[in-house]
């Protein structure tokens, strides 16, 4: 009994010692990304503002037009959304169905009270509302009402995969000046395995210098992969602007050798290419150092013994060390494609339009066009993503062989 009674104190000390680091994940990563799932399918601001309206305009419309119901409610609602600051909010939702709605509605909700006598004296607001805009004779204005005013909607995920739904609820395909994201996952997704190829092209033969060298020269070489980790992320790339520009270093190196002649100066700056340089010299260090540290564990008596045995370099390397040096190939790639994948600040500054990736996006919608519900849906097709990968380089690798040293 009394061992029974000290178990389960041992127990209780150890959860109430992990309770602050259980705390702080829930506070700092649920908690946020359980909201952002919850953004990106809840959108309740227009059901809120216009509930009369939205069970007015349940069911089928004879005529096109909603019935009278309907124009009745929105008469009552707008005017108080207006006094609530609701109708802002409201519009703006509305608006993403139907261009031109937000203006529409914020006309109507001043404007309404000007004929209110009229309606009062037995006008119907069928027939008042279409003299403050024309827009209300038009069914895709009632469709656009009722299809913003859904609380749960799969919308934001279908136009995070450049799909919508027709006025049947069909499942159909953006218009393609529409089709914009599709494109921009493949290309995140494609860089990301650029940058990772990159850094482990330039990283490995770095890191293997750095294990095999003098414990001096190791220490300077250290201290040179580890400056970029004190300087500030945008200095280091505003950087890469001035070197890359047509009249930077790199272009007068260029044209002074006589590689390249003065009227043809290269362009390496806002597209692909400086995306992909300043990426690979911010990223380079997270593959160098779980690299270095898994090499540097790597007896150097392995490759004396194969030469031993009669193994060429290429034939030792490939066979001895290369063989002892994956679990830091694995931790430095999947580490890097994990931080390119999100990155949205370095191909803001020097990735023009031709670079920019989903992040950007993500970001746009958040801090400009304030379509959170879309902005949440990118975000999670995203992490979706990076899961799924995730779970194939488990199976095919094995996370258990992950370690950075």
């Amino acid at each position: 009994m009394k061992l029974a009674s000290d178990r389960t104190a041992r127990k209780l000390r150890a959860g109430g010692l992990a309770l602050p680091l259980v705390a702080f994940v829930f506070l700092s990563f649920l908690a946020p990304l359980g909201n952002l799932l919850t953004r990106s399918v809840h959108e309740p601001v227009v059901a809120d503002a216009l509930p009369e309206t939205l069970r007015a305009l349940e069911g089928k419309w004879s005529g096109g037009l909603p019935p009278e119901a309907a124009f009745d409610a929105i008469a009552r609602e707008l005017p108080a959304a207006r006094e609530t600051r609701q109708i802002g909010p409201t519009a703006t939702r509305v608006n993403r169905r139907e261009s031109g709605m937000r203006s529409v509605i914020v006309k109507t909700a001043r404007r309404i009270a000007r004929f209110e006598s009229r309606a009062e004296a037995g006008e119907p607001w069928r027939r008042l509302l279409p003299e403050i805009d024309e827009a209300w004779e038009r069914p895709e204005s009632w469709q656009a009402i009722r299809a913003a005013g859904e609380r749960f909607t799969d919308r934001h995920y279908l136009n995070a995969v450049d799909l919508d739904r027709d006025a049947s609820g069909d499942v159909v395909r953006q218009p393609a000046e529409r089709r914009i994201y599709v494109s921009l996952f493949l290309r995140t997704l494609a860089v990301s395995l650029g940058v990772t190829v990159l850094c482990l092209l330039i990283g490995y033969p770095l890191a293997h210098l750095i294990a095999n060298a003098s414990a001096s020269t190791s220490r300077m070489l250290l201290l040179l992969v580890l400056v970029p980790f004190w300087t500030s992320l945008l200095v280091r790339t505003t950087a890469w602007i001035v070197l890359l520009q047509q009249q930077g270093a790199v272009n007068d190196l260029l044209v002074w050798i006589g590689l390249v002649a003065d009227d043809a100066r290269l362009s390496m700056i806002y597209n692909m290419t400086g995306t992909f340089v300043a990426m690979t010299h911010v990223l380079l260090p997270f593959m160098v150092l779980p690299l270095y540290s898994v090499m540097r564990s790597i007896p150097k008596v392995h490759m004396d013994a194969a030469a031993s045995l009669g193994a060429k370099p290429t034939q030792a390397f490939l066979r001895v060390y290369w063989p002892q040096s994956l679990p830091g190939v694995a931790a430095g790639s999947l580490l890097v494609f994990i931080l390119s994948i999100g990155y949205y600040i370095t191909p803001a500054l020097v990735g023009g339009q031709s670079g920019q990736l989903i992040s950007n996006m993500i970001a746009h919608h958040m801090q400009t066009s304030l379509n959170w519900g879309l902005a949440a849906a990118l975000g999670g097709v995203l992490l979706l993503a990076v899961l799924a990968l995730y779970l194939i380089y488990d199976r095919l690798v094995g996370i258990d062989k992950l370690r950075l040293g």
